[in-house]
């Protein structure tokens, strides 16, 4: 058994992959480091389950695609004097087998049994299918 949860997130605003790595590439997303990170509000409580090797899986036009490992979390405070949670991400966007994912808000919990796979190391570089066409295929069972 695992040791450790992942979480999936929608990426908002994002057409692909690739639009999702353009912007983690801006300035304003990434750490003086180098290091990409997303801020969220709610701190999750599994913290120690998710650095001991989790991802967190992009969901992007109701498919997720890709993942980034976790590296760690740091506290951030807000210009309103909230308390955030900064989730400092591994540069490296891993694509993923999709799997079909309905809206939600925030982020979710995701058992490593129920994330999809990665992409086989030969398949990385060839060109995605149409998202219908993965859709199709993601909801029969096929992918």
């Amino acid at each position: 058994m695992d040791n450790y949860v992942n979480l999936v997130k929608l990426s908002v605003g994002t057409e692909s992959v690739e639009g999702l790595q353009d912007w983690q590439d801006m300035t304003s997303a990434r750490l003086p480091e180098g290091l990409p990170r997303h801020v969220t509000r709610m701190w999750p409580k599994r913290e120690p389950e998710i650095l001991a090797g989790g991802s967190i899986y992009w969901v992007i036009k109701g498919q997720i695609q890709c993942r980034q490992r976790i590296l760690r979390m740091d506290e951030v405070i807000g210009e309103d004097g909230i308390r955030r949670c900064a989730i400092i991400l591994d540069p490296k966007l891993h694509r993923t087998h999709t799997a079909t994912k309905r809206p939600f808000q925030g982020w979710r919990y995701l058992k490593p049994e129920d994330s999809p796979a990665d992409l086989p190391k030969n398949h990385r570089t060839e060109e995605p299918l149409p998202l219908e066409l993965s859709q199709a295929l993601a909801e029969i069972g096929v992918i």
